[in-house]
């Protein structure tokens, strides 16, 4: 009565379960191609890369979800980001000075310690630059330096103070400032900014 042949009805349902196998083979096909690309991203291990293409091959979407609960937390990308930045971090951190008297964080520009008053550094005699203490030449100007224990001397001079007296003046400071302080490892090593008090 309205012209409808079976034999039409069977073509069309034959074409909707071909239609509906290719979209369910391409859907099948993209989970495996998604978790070998996903599961690469997470590892260099290339015997688990082929394992759970695999799996999901076999297993289809059961497998997909094992491999969604089961895979490594963070892509090699992630990780290689988190490792710079915790580098990063910890080269800051070693990169930061520290008195060697009280071990507290100073400036890289700092002459003295405000916290024990330990002298962390010697201006040039001739450029003005921070030198190390231990320097003998300034590396800005080429002026060579006396050590800063020969300068005391000189220093006490011309503030119209002998030698032998600045020398108990500097024992009577530093056994007063290490009576208050904790004890260190080498005392001896370390000066101390004359006239500083607690």
């Amino acid at each position: 009565m309205f012209g409808i042949n079976l034999e039409d009805t069977g073509s069309l349902f034959t074409i909707g379960v071909v239609y509906a196998g290719m979209v369910v083979a391409a859907f099948w096909l993209a989970m495996v191609i998604w978790t070998y690309r996903d599961m690469r991203a997470r590892s260099r291990d290339m015997l688990a890369q082929i394992l759970v293409a695999l799996m999901v091959l076999v297993l289809t979407l059961p497998g997909l979800l094992i491999y969604v609960f089961l895979r490594p937390r963070e892509t090699l990308s992630e990780a290689y980001e988190r490792s710079l930045e915790e580098e990063a971090l910890l080269q800051e951190i070693e990169e930061k000075p520290a008195c060697p008297g009280c071990g507290q964080r100073v400036h890289p520009d700092w002459q003295a310690c405000p916290n024990c008053h330990t002298r962390l550094k010697q201006p040039c005699s001739h450029c003005g630059h921070l030198l190390e203490l231990s320097w003998n030449l300034c590396p800005y100007c080429a002026t060579p330096q006396r050590a800063y224990a020969e300068d005391q001397p000189a220093l006490a001079a011309t503030h119209n103070h002998s030698e032998r007296a600045a020398e108990p003046a500097q024992r009577v400071s530093l056994t007063r400032r290490s009576s208050t302080r904790p004890p260190r490892d080498d005392p001896d090593g370390l000066e101390f900014i004359d006239g500083d008090e607690f």
